[in-house]
Parts: structure tokens; C-alpha cells; sequence
């Protein structure tokens, strides 16, 4: 697939107005402090497991509404010492799978807790944790569910999640509560963006080809899943626009991105018509901490960078969290 968006250095300079609902913040402190008032609950069940270097968790903790929430937490064999935590959001579709396929962080000597998705996990990884909130008329598929009111919409729950799986890490005896970073991709890195801009005392993030920022350019820009599922529900229900994105701007990652507080490592790929580049830059380029930078892959689509992108990490993160 041939470039698509705008050229690199135009993407460079791109700071879109992205229209930002008036009571945003008390949205979001509301949502959060109604969350709160259900017991964290966190408990961390040991695995057995035939790794000899990982210690292996299953853990469950009080999201959205007091649901609980799936989720694994690894950390180095025989660790004794608080240790910096890096909690991981999911992409689309997968949940958190098997606890194997989470070895970077652990072996890379810190704690980390892999969240599961809500009502996800059965499009490419297997997930625990359900959904019990329902929702009206929606295109299948999540972008959709609830999505005629923010306060039913789905990524109002996952958001809150996630919040929350920061807590749940920080509970655990074994974390430095003062030194969590927090990261994932494609619809991770939307969830990461989100976290970043609703917990202030994180010492780093990063969002790696993220997905839910600018959703009416992406909205219009691309025909990929999941953004066309936007489309397709107005395809049908016509000239309800302006109150779907109205909705949708509570949960921006080009809004969150503005109150981010964290040094950030951002990727893109300049092919990617999943999560298109502008999109990114978008919330990037509304990014307002000096320690930031994004690396761009030329010549990827929705991939990125992979284990490319994944040696940057290495380099980048443990630093920040040391």
C-alpha cells in the first residue's frame, strides 16, 4: 500500500482543531470517582507455570460499575525488592491471552501487569472478562456500543479499567508505586493516551500506532476496520453526525494527549491505513511535554514497527523507570 495521508513533513506540523466538549474534565472526575467507590479488590493468584525466570499471576481486579476485570502480572523469579511496573492495554479485538506471550517486560527485570479487555478477546487472543452493561442499537463490532450518549458509550467502561489496572498494579507488594509507565498498541495506545491524561503521576507512556484519536478524520479518511464501523452506523442512521462525534470527542486521544503529564514515546507508520498517520500526529503534536518523541516507519502499515519498535522501547523506557 502506497502513502495515503499527508506528506511527513506536513504530518509534522499538524495540530487540527479537534472540538472538546466544555465539561470534559468533570465528565471524566465524575466517572472516576463513581468508580472509586467500589472496593479495588485487587488479588494476584499465583500460576503455576514451566517458566523458571517469570513468576506468574492471575489477576482480578474492580473496573467499571465494580465488574471485574481479568488481567495477568508477571514479574522476575525470586524478586524481593518494589520493582518499576509497566502496565499493557490490548489491541483490538484480543484479550490477554496466554501469560507466556508477555515475556518483554518481566525479563527486561520489572513487574508487569496485562490488562484484559472488556467483552474483547476473541478476534486473534483469548479473553476473561465480559461486558454486563448493554448498550442500544449498534454496528458489530465495540466502536459503536452506546455510542448515542458518553455516558453509555463502551470506552467509557474501558477507560475506567484501565485507570484502574494502574491501581491494581500499584497495590501489589512488589511494584514502586512511583515508578509506572504504561503502554500498548493500536487500540492499546488509544487506552494508553487515555491513562496518560487521567492519572498525572506516571513517569512515562508509550502509545505505539495508536488508535482513537481524531475520530472524524479518521472517520472519514479510511474505509479499514475498526473506524469504518463509525460509518457504517451512520450509514443507517443518517443525520445523526453531530451527536455521534460529540460523543465520541469525551474519549479523544488528541484530548487526553493534551493533558498528558509523562515524557511519551509515540510510533506511526506511514502505511497505515488502520490507524492513519494524521490521526496520530494529531494527538502527538497536542502533546505538551517537552521529553516526548514519536519514531516513524516509513514504509509500514498497521504493524509498525514491531520488534524494531519493540528495541526502541528497550532503549527508551528503562531509563525513565530507573
Amino acid at each position: 500500500m502506497a502513502l495515503f495521508d499527508l506528506p511527513l513533513d506536513e504530518l509534522r506540523d499538524y495540530r487540527p482543531r479537534v472540538p472538546e466538549p466544555e465539561d470534559f474534565d468533570r465528565f471524566w472526575e465524575k466517572t472516576l470517582a463513581e468508580a472509586r467507590e467500589h472496593d479495588l479488590n485487587a488479588t494476584f493468584e499465583p500460576v503455576a507455570t514451566a517458566l523458571t525466570g517469570v513468576a506468574v499471576y492471575d489477576v482480578t481486579f474492580a473496573g467499571f460499575g465494580g465488574h471485574p476485570v481479568k488481567g495477568w502480572f508477571l514479574h522476575p523469579a525470586g524478586a524481593r525488592e518494589p520493582l518499576p511496573v509497566v502496565v499493557e492495554y490490548i489491541g483490538y479485538g484480543g484479550g490477554r491471552g496466554l501469560a507466556h506471550t508477555h515475556l518483554l517486560w518481566p525479563t527486561a527485570g520489572f513487574a508487569h501487569l496485562v490488562m484484559d479487555t472488556r467483552g474483547q478477546g476473541s478476534g486473534w487472543a483469548a479473553g476473561d472478562t465480559p461486558d454486563p452493561v448493554g448498550s442500544g442499537p449498534a454496528f458489530p463490532g465495540f466502536m459503536t456500543r452506546g455510542i448515542e450518549n458518553p455516558e453509555d458509550y463502551y470506552y467509557r467502561r474501558v477507560f475506567t479499567d484501565a485507570v484502574r489496572a494502574v491501581e491494581a498494579a500499584r497495590s501489589h507488594p512488589l511494584t514502586d508505586p512511583a515508578r509506572t509507565a504504561v503502554t500498548g498498541s493500536s487500540q492499546g495506545g488509544g487506552i494508553t493516551l487515555a491513562v496518560g491524561g487521567l492519572v498525572p503521576d506516571l513517569v512515562a507512556i508509550a502509545p505505539d500506532v495508536p488508535f482513537l484519536c481524531h475520530f472524524r478524520r479518521a472517520a472519514t479518511l479510511t474505509d479499514r476496520d475498526p473506524y469504518r464501523e463509525i460509518g457504517n452506523y451512520l450509514k443507517t442512521h443518517r443525520g445523526r453526525d453531530e451527536r455521534i462525534f460529540r460523543t465520541l470527542s469525551y474519549f479523544d486521544g488528541v484530548h487526553f494527549a493534551a493533558r498528558g503529564r509523562a515524557p511519551a514515546l509515540f510510533s506511526t507508520a506511514l502505511e497505515d491505513q488502520t490507524c492513519p498517520p494524521s490521526t496520530v500526529f494529531a494527538a502527538y503534536n497536542a502533546y505538551a511535554v517537552e521529553d516526548k518523541h514519536i519514531e516513524v516507519y516509513s514504509f509500514n502499515g498497521h504493524e509498525g514497527g514491531g520488534p524494531v519498535h519493540q528495541e526502541v522501547q528497550l532503549d527508551w523506557l528503562p531509563p525513565r523507570l530507573r
